[in-house]
């Protein structure tokens, strides 16, 4: 996702965690380090989600890779990230949240390195779920740096708007940044070009920035749950996996059918360890609250929309429309400077209207903004085709985004807020892992079924569309074979275009369906922004 890498409540979790007993607010000067050291290193985790997918059609094509393989990339830092991000958190609280932090910076500088460097594309999977790993400890570990850092309130709130600004800025242009350096130098500046940024962001973490932690885990009153974070990798991972081989595979495949098993398995596993565990990274009694409840459901569904759908947008993109690397980073900006200019506004909307209407509105204009992505065909100028939508979507998050977080926060009493916070930030990322794996199964059977009806009407020899078929799994990316003449390679490309777009016009419209599902839950569940009547019972036995 672009506009949306940080989750719908990474800022709430600033206000949530808390600083260490006894700490003093530190200086001008130390807050100023402390700023610096955590906007630069959430940023070059944030920009890693969104700048690696204006990528993938040259890591594709250079690295001879399918189409599995190249969501392989995406998928295996989202899951690493998704599944253990709350496990970060805890970590840092026991241990350090500089500590942690500094290793997760650490550990992705040396994955990222890895991603540069890979000689193939099983490689640099490997780099990219090492780089989850990293983002988990380092990601929620700047969060409570902050926090720790400027328990003035007033003090606290300057460093939110700071970081804020900045994380959105670099949200914006990192994609565009990706895509000049794809075209003018090679992808794997697109990894290379955190190593300098992690080294800077160390030497402040190290020198500048105070050590902090929570007294009660630091003294071993709260553990860390390290089976729900083994169980929730494994069954996500697995279940992903089944997921994304499937259409390569063949859904009766051994692999595949074990895969969904074990992955099913593992997540009913991490529900009961979830609600007998001593020290649950996700308490389920938080989900006695109605409201809670449906605002992750929404989160569930709507940012599952907005991951699924923009991971298969630069595809379309290059591949089908002919952008460069570039301009398809550059052509979802107007949406991130929708949010970044509309947020103060948005966040206003809660106060008069409460969190519910514009739960119902946002999500819906979203829809239409997805509707919107399904209308092109091939060809057309950026201003009648994919700028309208961009557009409309980023209205629609605009109106969402503050009003889920304040939704998400008020459902429950404030000494919940972090971990609730979390959960939800946790959800928005896992529901753009499983989105991608879901479309990716839906436009792989349209693809297919599409391209062999239409290289049906083409006249070529048998061998000339059997190789075709064959490349079946690269999706757009399929070429003509060489041997062929000019003419008919056209009409080779002109119909895996075409294949490809009814499959990407699906996809759009199951994302327009997300969203209204989502506006639905809204006027369904969600209640308002104040604590329930009656919440401090419910959440008693959390």
């Amino acid at each position: 996702m672009l506009a949306t890498a940080k989750g719908p409540c990474d800022e709430a979790a600033i206000h949530a965690a808390a600083p260490e007993a006894g700490a003093a607010p530190g200086s001008a000067e130390t807050g100023r380090w402390v700023l610096a050291a955590t906007i630069l290193g959430s940023s070059i985790a944030f920009i890693d989600s969104t700048v690696v997918n204006v990528a993938l059609p040259t890591i594709q094509d250079e690295l001879a890779a399918t189409q599995a393989d190249v969501q392989w990339v995406v998928q295996a830092y989202a899951l690493f990230l998704a599944a253990l991000i709350l496990v970060g958190g805890s970590l840092g609280d026991r241990f350090g949240r500089r500590r942690v932090f500094a290793i997760g910076v650490a550990i992705f500088a040396v994955a990222s390195a890895g991603c540069g460097l890979a000689p193939t594309v099983e490689v640099l999977i490997a780099a990219r779920a090492l780089q989850g790993i990293g983002g988990a400890l380092l990601v929620p570990g700047s969060l409570a740096i902050i926090s720790a850092s400027f328990p003035d309130r007033e003090q606290r709130g300057k460093a939110i708007g700071t970081w804020s600004a900045f994380t959105a800025i670099t949200s914006a242009i990192g994609p565009v940044v990706g895509g000049w350096l794809v075209d003018n130098a090679s992808w794997r500046w697109v990894f290379f070009i955190n190593l300098p940024l992690s080294i800077v962001v160390l030497a402040i973490a190290l020198t500048r920035v105070p050590e902090s932690r929570d007294p009660e885990a630091a003294a071993g009153l709260r553990g860390v749950d390290f089976l729900g974070a083994g169980l929730a990798t494994v069954g996500l991972g697995a279940l992903t996996f089944g997921l994304t081989e499937g259409p390569a595979r063949g859904w009766g495949s051994a692999l595949v059918v074990a895969s969904l098993a074990a992955g099913l398995a593992a997540l009913v596993g991490f529900v009961v360890a979830e609600s007998r565990g001593s020290s649950p990274m996700m308490p389920l009694g938080l989900f006695r609250s109605r409201t809670f409840t449906g605002a992750n459901l929404l989160t569930l569904l709507l940012y599952g929309a907005l991951g699924g759908a923009f991971y298969f947008v630069p595809f379309n993109l290059i591949q089908v429309q002919g952008y460069t690397s570039t301009a398809a980073g550059a052509a979802l900006l107007p949406m991130v400077l929708l949010l970044f200019g509309l947020s103060r506004w948005a966040g206003g909307l809660t106060g008069r209207f409460g969190a519910k209407p514009p739960l119902v509105v946002g999500p819906t204009i979203a829809a239409l903004g997805f509707v919107l992505l399904a209308r092109p065909g091939v060809g057309g100028s950026y201003w009648t085709t994919v700028f309208p939508a961009v557009v409309v979507l980023g209205l629609g998050m605009s109106v969402t985004v503050a009003p889920l977080t304040t939704a998400v926060m008020g459902a429950l009493e404030d000494r919940f807020a972090g971990t609730a916070s979390g959960i939800n930030n946790a959800v928005s990322r896992v529901a753009g892992l499983l989105a991608i794996a879901l479309f990716n199964v839906v436009l792989a059977a349209a693809f297919g079924s599409a391209l062999s009806a239409n290289l049906t009407d083409l006249d070529a020899p048998p061998t000339v569309l059997e190789a075709v078929v064959a490349q079946e799994d690269d999706l757009a990316a399929v070429e003509p074979p060489p041997e062929v003449d000019e003419a008919t390679a056209a009409a080779i490309d002109t119909a895996v275009d075409e294949a490809f777009l009814g499959g990407y016009r699906l996809i759009m419209l199951i994302a327009a369906g997300m969203a209204l599902a989502s506006a639905l839950i809204a006027v369904l569940v969600v209640e308002g922004t104040a604590i329930r009547a009656g919440a401090k019972e419910a959440m008693a036995g959390a």
